[in-house]
């Protein structure tokens, strides 16, 4: 597939039912066979729009981006802030980064994550780190991009416990991939 051209930008709140759809769109194309239906079934575009509008609106702790087409509208979102475990050395988080299934592999991701850095950095912070579902294919994305495995946790998501792997960067900064041969 073709690198599909994006742009970051800071969201908007007229951006929240787009959010809303890749976020719900990416939980069940990922955690279909991962995570319980029930938990799945219980995001609601509606639910989920108001949640990040609220966010949006906000511009407090939690910074959410979007990644656009001009072709396809909105194909990615990502949100950002403080680190929620400082006891693992990172000041920065990626909380979520998402990608419309329909995109993936084609640059998206990789652009909200380095923007994300760079937003990061503007706002003060030097290392970044962000949870993945222990058993989500795309953690791989994470350590491509040069994320290190620094830690492992279980949480619990509505009563049913997921494992969850912790990547970070000391520095932000990408890996650069290799040139294709």
């Amino acid at each position: 597939m073709d690198e599909l051209v994006t742009a970051v930008r800071i969201a908007r709140p007229e951006d929240a039912a787009a959010v809303a759809r890749i976020y719900i769109e990416s939980w069940h194309d990922t955690y279909a066979a991962i995570l319980p239906v029930r938990m799945l079934c219980a995001m609601t575009p509606k639910g989920q729009a108001a949640r990040w509008r609220a966010a949006i609106r906000a511009r407090g702790r939690e910074q959410v981006l979007v990644a656009e087409s001009d072709r396809h509208g909105i194909v990615g979102m990502s949100s950002i802030g403080p680190s929620r475990d400082g006891g693992l050395g990172y000041d920065g988080e990626v909380y979520t980064l998402y990608v419309d299934p329909a995109f993936f592999g084609r640059g998206a991701g990789r652009a909200l994550l380095r923007a994300g850095f760079a937003t990061l950095r503007t706002r003060g912070f030097s290392s970044c780190m962000i949870w993945a579902h222990a058993r989500n294919p795309v953690r791989f994305f994470y350590e491509a991009m040069g994320g290190r495995l620094v830690a492992e946790r279980v949480q619990r998501l509505m009563g049913d416990p997921v494992p969850e792997a912790a990547f970070a960067w000391r520095r932000l900064a990408l890996a650069e991939r290799s040139p294709a041969r």
